[in-house]
């Protein structure tokens, strides 16, 4: 991180300095944007392609897969945008370039085509990785080293981000729900442009944080080229990145372009963590480097595990919760949109954080458990704990019957918020309390790129948990088709998209499907495309005892696909789906808790490790800092 040679005094505001709340209103309207485009995404996805509001018409696996690989690779790019800070732009105009990049990422959504939809995408990925991780460095620049403030400081930023999570959950959700996917996307990229204009505002009260190094101090700083360089110089380092590089090419050539292209870049990633180590000086920064990874591994599984909220738990909002009420509420009625649910993390968030950070502060002052790594643990167990509310909700399910009640989303929302602000604020103060000096941007990038492989575990979860739906095919020969289905004749005329909704059981070993109204059967209408989909389906109705009598439900959603002739559908068990999903929420609880004890049971031995970083901390005056420096300056130049 840069600091000025001849600082002058910040000025303050309720106790923090005025650059806090720059950053706090630029990252508000940049995490305004990013939330309520995140809300509506995975929606937009699996939305019929056809109707007034047409989304993709994706099933819910493959939206869930895009929003993975999506929300990793916005986490992962913060590592070239930390190392873009610290040797090119420093991070003050890196943010700026990024706020420009994302105000362009998201208007590009806007526009209704394929190629924008992806364009978009990509600019949002660059512009965020970009602002996100230097942004959060130069919060931590604003305090010394010590301040006791630092870890409200961050609370405070935090709550900033969630006031804009929490707004356009609300606002974006509801546009996007119900006036226009488009409009919604539009409407990100009109708050990404305000919080720019105030970044570009509150220049003057960010004169000492977030500027270039001097050449001297960049070429003392890291050097990803000789990093990379003494690599081929290190026996070990290199055998270990070797073995991981082998079997990263054998997935890309065998199995996988995309995750082979991920486990180089992790590959990569490890190697450069590898040198970083062997590049310290002193066996304290090498203890604190050691326990900053185990912390990394913490917010991979943290956020592996909270971030089923915009993918599996928005589908779940959607399709299997009751959100009717029993009065109604302006614009929206007497239903509750899918995406407000959302907004619940930040509304949490903003009413509990500054609670729960003055909860951990005063167990510090009294000399009780409050360091860094029993928080994050902590959070962890108190956020999958959280999932035991789902696991409930699916319980309550009954598919096409019985929808689940509102409070258990809302319950769990509640305890993945205390175990966030237990874990997330604290882990971006941690960073900037043990990182090296000159490896602080890259750190903190690391930090934000365990986020996004976290992000990503969320996606490859949220596919389980939505199991592999076999292909079916419609015919439509004959006219009693619509009238078996029990569908409006203009909808097969038109080519819509349609849901067909049925009972599903075995008669005589044989599959059979039959309108859940009229008992019609159906099933001579439908074709499986991969035969053994269907006999794997029919051995997992024998195995449950699948009859007439008591038959399971079906969902067919039908859609037209423009490569291929006639109408295609997905053919989904609702109660094997169901099961799926509990037995999802049930696993997140089982390992979060186990992860996060283990991690508790090695505190005394972590803590010795960070020797002492976070022992002295103390309220520091402005006055005191800056006496300090100069006296420090005199005895230079004396």
């Amino acid at each position: 991180m840069a600091t000025a040679t001849n600082r002058a005094p910040q000025k303050e505001l309720f106790g923090h300095p005025v650059g806090l709340y720059i950053l706090f209103f630029t990252e508000m309207w940049e995490r305004f944007s990013y939330y309520g485009m995140r809300a509506i995404l995975v929606l937009y996805l699996v939305s019929a392609t056809t109707g007034g509001n047409a989304g993709l018409g994706w099933t819910g696996g493959e939206a869930i897969a895009l929003y993975g690989w999506y929300t990793m690779l916005v986490y992962v790019a913060s590592i070239p945008g930390g190392i873009i800070a610290d040797k090119l732009l420093g991070q003050k105009k890196t943010v700026l370039w990024g706020g420009i990049i994302l105000v362009a990422g998201h208007g590009i959504l806007a526009v209704e085509e394929m190629w924008a939809f992806y364009t978009g995408l990509l600019l949002i990925i660059v512009g965020v990785g970009m602002l996100k991780p230097n942004i959060s460095t130069m919060v931590g620049g604003l305090y010394k080293e010590g301040d006791i403030r630092r870890d409200k400081g961050f609370t405070i930023f935090y709550i900033g981000i969630n006031l804009g999570a929490f707004l356009s959950s609300l606002i974006v959700g509801y546009v996007g729900e119900n006036i226009g996917w488009h409009y919604g996307f539009g409407l990100a990229g009109i708050a990404m442009a305000l919080g720019l204009i105030v970044y570009w505002w509150g220049q003057k009260y960010l004169i000492n944080v977030g500027n270039l190094l001097s050449k001297v101090e960049r070429s003392e700083g890291a050097s990803l080229s000789n990093m990379f360089s003494e690599l081929l110089k290190s026996p070990l380092q290199l055998v270990i990145t070797s073995v991981l590089m082998i079997g990263s090419i054998y997935v890309l050539i065998a199995e996988s372009i995309p995750f082979g292209l991920l486990f180089i870049f992790l590959t990569l990633v490890v190697a450069l963590m590898l040198m970083v180590y062997k590049d310290l000086t002193t066996q304290v920064m090498k203890d604190r480097y050691v326990v900053m990874i185990l912390s990394f591994l913490l917010v991979v599984v943290f956020w592996g595990a909270f971030e089923q909220a915009g993918g599996l738990m928005n589908i779940y909002a959607a399709d299997k919760t009751d959100r009717t009420l029993s009065f109604s509420l302006p614009l929206i009625g007497n239903e509750v949109p899918a995406t407000w649910f959302q907004s619940l993390n930040a509304m949490f968030i903003i009413i509990f954080g500054v609670i729960i950070a003055n909860f951990w502060a005063k167990r510090k002052l009294k000399n009780k458990e409050a360091s860094s790594i029993f928080k994050m643990s902590t959070g962890v167990i108190i956020m999958g704990l959280g999932f035991l509310f789902m696991a409930i909700a699916a319980k309550e399910y009954t598919a096409f019957e019985s929808k689940s009640a509102m409070y258990w989303l809302v319950l769990a929302y509640l305890l993945h918020t205390i175990g966030e602000l237990c874990s997330s604020p604290v882990a971006l103060s941690f960073i900037t309390k043990l990182a090296p000096v000159k490896y602080a941007s890259l750190m903190m990038g690391v930090y934000f790129a365990a986020t996004g492989l976290g992000n990503k575990m969320a996606g490859l979860i949220g596919e389980f948990s939505q199991g592999e739906p076999a292909t079916v095919q419609l015919s439509t020969e004959g006219s009693d088709v619509a009238n078996r289905l029990q569908l409006n004749d203009t909808i097969l005329q038109n080519k819509n998209d349609f849901t067909f909704n049925g009972f599903v059981y075995l008669e005589n070993n044989e599959l059979a499907v039959t309108n859940m109204e009229s008992e019609t059967p159906v099933m001579g209408l439908i074709e499986f495309e991969n035969e053994n989909q269907k006999l794997e389906i029919v051995e997992n109705l024998k195995e449950e005892g699948v009859t007439a009598q008591d038959p399971y439900h079906v969902m067919l959603n039908f859609r037209q696909e423009e490569d291929k002739v006639g109408y295609y559908g997905d053919f989904v068990i609702e109660e094997v789906q169901t099961q799926l999903e509990f037995r999802t929420f049930i696993g997140i609880t089982i390992f979060t808790t186990i992860f996060g004890l283990i991690v508790i049971f090695m505190l005394k031995p972590l803590k010795r490790l960070t020797h002492g970083a976070e022992d002295n901390e103390r309220e520091m005056l402005e006055q005191e800092q800056y006496e300090i420096a100069d006296t420090e300056r005199n005895r230079k130049n004396s």
